[in-house]
């Protein structure tokens, strides 16, 4: 009887521990999702603001002022996704990509290093990742299943 005790024991610490352990990695998510939410808002709005440096870095990408645009409604708009909780895990993801896109932008047609994209691309995929259950139950609603 005293073993069983034990065990329940410490299969309640255990659990209390990963409960714990759970809840600060939900805050540090929080945090970081924060932290891009205003990051990509700044970024976005200062796109959609036209921005004179702005407007330059997409006159010498050369695509167009369409793609600044563009590129600045979808940061907006994956900042406000950030914030809602079932829309974090695919409003990260959809930053994520979009950084892709920037990091290639800036090797291939500015020349220069793309760290800040990278740095905010390694984020954004940490929150996609971290929300990857809400992105999940997301999906599941959207096929009309219950999740």
């Amino acid at each position: 009887m005293r073993a069983q005790q034990e065990e329940a024991a410490t299969a309640a610490a255990s659990s209390q521990e990963t409960s714990r352990q759970g809840r600060a990695a939900n805050i540090a998510l929080w945090v970081v999702q924060g932290l891009l939410a205003a990051g990509f808002a700044f970024a976005g709005g200062s796109k959609l603001a036209g921005v004179p440096a702005m407007v330059e870095t997409f006159d010498t990408i050369g695509l167009g002022q369409w793609l600044r645009y563009l590129t600045g409604a979808l940061e907006v708009a994956g900042a406000v996704g950030l914030l809602i909780p079932l829309l974090s895990g695919l409003a990260a993801l959809g930053l994520a990509a979009v950084m892709v896109g920037a990091a290639i932008a800036d090797v291939a047609l500015l020349g220069q290093p793309p760290f800040a994209a990278l740095a905010l691309l390694v984020l954004s995929a940490v929150a996609a990742w971290g929300r990857r259950d809400r992105t999940a139950s997301l999906a599941a609603r959207l096929r009309g299943e219950r999740g």
